[in-house]
């Protein structure tokens, strides 16, 4: 069974540290966290770095351009025609290999939403957490690694000894 101690110790503690600044500063505390989730969702590592974060940049962008459209159009209906258009592009994007993590581009836009529009905050948030999200993996590896090797060290001679009889086939 695969632990978790490394990659729960990193992020435990960076995820205590990025609260007691962001709230600090003013900072969106909530979008980092997603972006951190989008992180580990789309793989982790640089891959989940990058597909995670550009992903969730283009769900901001594409958010903010339907809400341009949507503070303009004002008929019956309006509202979900942008909505269906959106959701569109956001999974069509898919075909460009850096933004083919859906969620995470559907995630970004829902924070830019969830934000009241705050463009910059929640940029500045996404980046940070996909940014926590690369230091809590890396450093998770590191811990893990220690856990590991201070496990197998301290049971060194105490496996079972293997049978030098092997049956014959049946």
């Amino acid at each position: 069974m695969k632990s978790y101690v490394g990659v729960g110790v990193s992020v435990g503690v960076l995820a205590g540290l990025w609260t007691q600044v962001s709230v600090q500063l003013g900072l969106v505390t909530w979008v980092a966290f997603i972006a951190w989730a989008c992180y580990f969702a789309a793989g982790g590592g640089f891959t989940g770095f990058r597909k995670g974060l550009a992903a969730n940049l283009s769900g901001v962008v594409w958010g903010w351009l339907a809400s341009l459209v949507a503070a303009r159009l004002t008929f019956d209906g309006a509202l979900a025609m942008i909505v269906t258009v959106l959701a569109f592009v956001l999974c069509v994007q898919a075909a460009a290999s850096v933004l083919s993590f859906i969620p995470g581009a559907f995630a970004g836009t829902a924070v830019f939403f969830g934000t009241s529009f705050a463009f910059w905050p929640t940029v500045l948030a996404l980046v940070v957490g996909a940014g926590l999200g690369w230091a809590s993996g890396v450093l998770g590896e590191r811990i893990q690694k220690t856990v590991d090797r201070r496990s197998s060290a301290g049971t060194a001679g105490t496996a079972e000894p293997i049978d030098p009889v092997t049956p014959a086939a049946a």
